[in-house]
């Protein structure tokens, strides 16, 4: 497994499945498929064409691996719905991602539908009562992304 550091990107009020990093990956594959062709087309050198029949074979890839990850996550809901919303508030992992060193998601931030945007429809989902973020008490305040 690599250590490497990578970048999550979070949705307030929820914790992202992998199955969108997949996407983002089955994506970005296709519009580099796309430009490799494009490329080719204004150059016609045939490199650019080889190049993107091999990402046509990793697109294919990403996509049954996202159709798998979805699989787990709709099972995961159908069987036992409330691990799922407890997964899907960040309050523990997804049953098929790394359980080691889990940090629940910050919470801190999070805004209430009704409350802060007027969301007359959002008053049963108000956030405003809940506890203290429990990741900061656990890891310390995120970063705010200012130095």
């Amino acid at each position: 497994m690599s250590e490497e550091a990578v970048w999550v990107r979070g949705v307030t009020g929820i914790q992202l499945h992998h199955v969108t990093d997949l996407q983002d990956a089955r994506r970005f594959l296709g519009n580099a498929v796309m430009a490799l062709k494009a490329a080719h087309v204004r150059t016609g050198d045939a490199r650019f064409s080889g190049l993107a029949d091999q990402l046509k074979g990793m697109v294919a890839e990403a996509r049954d691996l996202e159709g798998k990850a979805r699989e787990s996550m709709q099972q995961l809901h159908s069987t036992d719905p409330e691990r799922f919303v407890r997964c899907r508030e960040g309050e523990e992992p997804w049953p098929d991602e790394l359980q080691a060193g889990f940090i629940p998601r910050h919470t801190c931030r999070d805004e209430c539908l009704y409350h802060d945007h007027e969301v007359l429809d959002g008053i049963l989902q108000c956030t405003c009562g809940r506890p203290p973020c429990r990741a900061c008490a656990i890891a310390g305040a995120p970063d705010t992304g200012t130095p």
